[in-house]
């Protein structure tokens, strides 16, 4: 298989970054060397999968959406909206030669979709790179699968919606979503308090108040492609709930020494650690996902969160790693 056959090629091959970044400040700031999905790639995408997607320049990635609005929700007997992290996506991004596309999607599955998702994966010949939790306490339970592959971009969307198209994840058998009406994140949280805390500034989804951070200081590569914030390779933070009662789920994105620091530094903040696993394969260098939640004051679930975003990039390079 191709994908296999440039995972044995990137074992060997040598560990000299291969993308310029233009500076490494910020995430707004980030210029990555990629080549371009061309409208063309766009639009095949969007009739396979019946939903347009949403491009981000700055990565090249390609990406649709693909939210269980059909799902409500509770967490210690407390309702979430979707939007909190029951959303799912597929993402569509060049390999660095610019020859091939790269997919990678985590769909969102209660717990008797799962392996029917995976027969119709197998059927569809695209390959699943995890299966895990990214919450404890919530009902009805649920569980994350990522899909990848590799080829054209007209290809992988079909490949894709024929592996989904029988499911509530494809977005034709998805309810509208109801109409707002209620409070957003703006009038909820003291956003400017939080974007103090975190360094970074949010995105308001409705109800919920995301934080969304890449890994700028080092370069990881799958599948023939540099792995960036937009397609999955990112340190996140979702509140909800109220101002004084928040909740928070995230996930950190670690390289092998950072895990335990992390660990430590999140439960040092009375926050629950509930998953620690990988979202991809073939990956280099290896890279971890830690899935974390809290309750309490909004701006004190903020500072955990930025107390391990200040764990990444400064511990010296695990010997595991192949960077």
């Amino acid at each position: 298989m191709k994908r296999r056959n440039f995972l044995q090629t990137a074992l060997l091959s040598s560990t000299t970054p291969l993308l310029a970044i233009a500076s490494q400040q910020t995430n707004e700031n980030i210029v990555f060397a990629s080549t371009p999905i061309s409208e063309v790639e766009m639009a095949a995408i969007d009739k396979a999968l019946g939903k347009k997607g949403t491009y981000n320049q700055t990565q090249a990635v390609y990406t649709v959406a693909l939210p269980r609005n059909d799902l409500k929700v509770t967490i210690k007997g407390q309702p979430v909206p979707i939007s909190f992290g029951f959303g799912g996506w597929v993402s569509f991004k060049k390999t660095i030669d610019g020859k091939q596309t790269v997919m990678m999607s985590d769909t969102v599955l209660l717990q008797e979709e799962v392996n029917p998702l995976i027969s119709a994966t197998n059927a569809s010949g695209l390959e699943i790179s995890a299966i895990h939790n990214h919450f404890f306490y919530e009902e009805p339970r649920v569980f994350y699968m990522h899909l990848h592959g590799m080829g054209t971009a007209e290809e992988l969307a079909t490949k894709f919606a024929a592996a989904i198209g029988q499911t509530k994840l494809f977005p034709a058998n998805q309810p509208v979503p109801s109409a707002g009406g209620g409070n957003t994140a703006k009038e909820i949280f003291d956003l400017p308090a939080l974007d103090a805390i975190v360094k970074y500034t949010g995105v308001v989804n409705g109800p919920t108040y995301k934080y969304t951070v890449g890994r700028e200081d080092v370069k990881i590569t799958a599948m023939g492609a540099e792995m960036t914030a937009a397609i999955g390779l990112n340190s996140w933070a979702s509140f909800a709930g109220t101002k004084e009662q928040a909740h928070i789920a995230g996930d950190i994105a670690m390289l092998e020494n950072e895990v335990n620091t992390v660990v430590k530094t999140l439960r040092e903040h009375n926050l629950e650690v509930v998953a620690l696993h990988h979202h991809m394969l073939g990956e280099n260098p290896r890279t971890i996902f830690l899935h974390y939640y809290g309750q309490g004051p909004a701006t004190t679930l903020a500072q955990g969160f930025r107390a391990a975003l200040d764990i990444l990039g400064k511990g010296k390079k695990s010997g595991h790693s192949m960077h």
